[in-house]
């Protein structure tokens, strides 16, 4: 029978209270420019959309990470080692997941750590029935906060944190170096980083993944405005607000925003926020790297690059990373 334990936290004790929720709010839409933090894409609908976005032909980044997986995934393996704790940050439906587990020796455990408690559900009915001697640990919580992982059910070797998919990249540089640090203290000594990095390309393939013609990213984007409305009784028009992504090349990232299509007043608890036509709301970004710059950012956080995989075009890359001071040995 497969170990499967319990999510030790609701999906009301992981949502902010809504006058904390209400605060994010009022005071990201009071900066200038004007910015809301790109978590709160992510309710069960938004989950939903993104999932839809990474089947959009335009969208490269997941069938490059697959086609590196399927060619890769055995060699990933045997660099991580035998007896391994896999611990994901933001699993969502795993199936990249499914691809490396097929080849772990004798993993000790998987914790899946995922903010939305219906997709990291299912996604464990799913791989519970895959692999049923596999010990699963599922934890909803957001995995840029300090986390208490489950205790093991026997010593590993080491754990290795999964990150697939380029969520690093929305990260700005500063908040990249310290989630990457925190990551390096919850892996131990011992551990190691599994990370998926976008690489630099043509921008217009880059500009292209962000604006699929279906229009399932502008929808993605535009139900943050939907989730605000529910959550702290915001006003906001949808059809007023229009889904933004240009490739900032100087920056090296997409950057994403809702602009508003006319001059209007959006209701925000006690407090009316004004917006000037085409005025921005800066939503996510989207880094994307050379290899020189993310070995160059990972020093930062007191790591070095062990291994570097990518996919046949080179499009994508996923790079094993170890404390810096026991890559020196």
């Amino acid at each position: 029978m497969s170990s499967v334990q319990p999510c030790g936290i609701s999906d009301d004790e992981r949502r902010p209270p809504s006058s904390e929720l209400l605060e994010v709010v009022q005071r990201g839409l009071g900066m200038k420019p004007k910015r809301l933090p790109s978590w709160l894409f992510y309710d069960e609908r938004g989950s939903a959309l993104f999932e839809r976005i990474c089947e959009q032909p335009e969208y490269y980044l997941t069938r490059c990470e697959i086609a590196l997986m399927d060619e890769h995934a055995a060699d990933i393996a045997e660099a991580l080692g035998s007896e391994v704790r896999l611990v994901e940050y933001g699993s969502g439906n795993a199936i990249k997941t499914r691809m490396l587990l097929e080849h772990l020796h004798a993993p000790v455990t998987y914790v899946p750590v995922e903010i939305s408690p219906e997709p990291l559900r299912q996604s464990m009915e799913r791989l519970a029935a895959a692999f049923p001697r596999l010990p699963l640990q599922p934890l909803c919580a957001d995995f840029s906060r300090p986390l208490r992982l489950p205790i093991p059910p026997r010593a590993p070797r080491r754990t290795v944190l999964y990150f697939p998919g380029s969520t690093i990249g929305n990260f700005e540089n500063r908040g990249a170096a310290a989630l990457l640090r925190k990551m390096r203290n919850e892996m131990g000594d011992a551990g190691g980083i599994l990370i998926g990095v976008d690489l630099k390309k043509d921008p217009a393939l880059i500009e292209a993944a962000y604006n699929d013609r279906a229009g399932v990213t502008a929808e993605f984007t535009l139900n943050m405005l939907a989730r605000l409305n529910r959550e702290i009784g915001s006003n906001f028009e949808l059809s007023a607000f229009a889904h933004r992504a240009h490739y900032n090349p100087m920056a090296g990232r997409i950057e994403t925003h809702l602009v508003s299509r006319r001059e209007q007043q959006v209701k925000v608890g006690r407090v009316n926020v004004p917006f000037r036509i085409d005025e921005a709301i800066q939503v996510e970004y989207s880094c994307k790297y050379s290899l020189e710059d993310f070995a160059a950012l990972a020093a930062r956080a007191g790591l070095a690059v062990q291994r570097v995989w990518t996919d046949p075009q080179r499009m994508f890359s996923v790079q094993y990373l170890v404390r810096a001071s026991a890559a020196a040995r």
